[in-house]
């Protein structure tokens, strides 16, 4: 079922596709034990590059070292990315620390000139988008 999932993400432009890429997630990661961490390296046309499991944590943390993903982004030439992790809790609103690394990596991002579209959260209870939580600011012109 994952792999079915994972074609119709990849058929088109992952931004495109939402709700492809929101199922395809959730299949993979609602109902995990423990927080895992995963980037979506996509392209300048936001065509998935590389889907990659990069921390696999404990019960209530997956680490994200932005240095490490940032290295990734430019081996795989990637120019933007979407982070992903669940929450084993059920619950899918980010923590303060969810909020923090998610700032910091958009930081780092930015004077990289790489594009962090989203960070979702995975649960079984739903999802949840920090974009739309307001945590990251919209592109606006093509500038972040």
């Amino acid at each position: 079922m994952l792999h079915v999932l994972r074609a119709e993400a990849a058929k088109a432009p992952i931004l495109g596709t939402s709700q492809a890429l929101i199922d395809y997630l959730f299949a993979d990661l609602a109902h995990l034990p423990a927080e895992r961490l995963r980037v979506l390296f996509l392209n300048a046309k936001n065509r998935l590059l590389r889907d990659e499991l990069v921390n696999e944590g404990s019960v209530n943390e997956a680490p994200i070292y932005p240095r490490e993903i940032m290295r990734r982004a430019f081996e795989v030439g990637a120019t933007a990315l979407i982070l992903v992790h669940n929450h084993p809790s059920g619950d899918p609103m980010p923590s303060q620390r969810d909020i923090e690394v998610t700032r910091r990596l958009a930081d780092v991002a930015t004077a990289l000139d790489i594009h962090i579209h989203d960070h979702v959260i995975i649960a079984r209870s739903g999802w949840s988008s920090l974009r739309s939580l307001g945590v990251l600011e919209t592109r606006v012109g093509g500038s972040a």
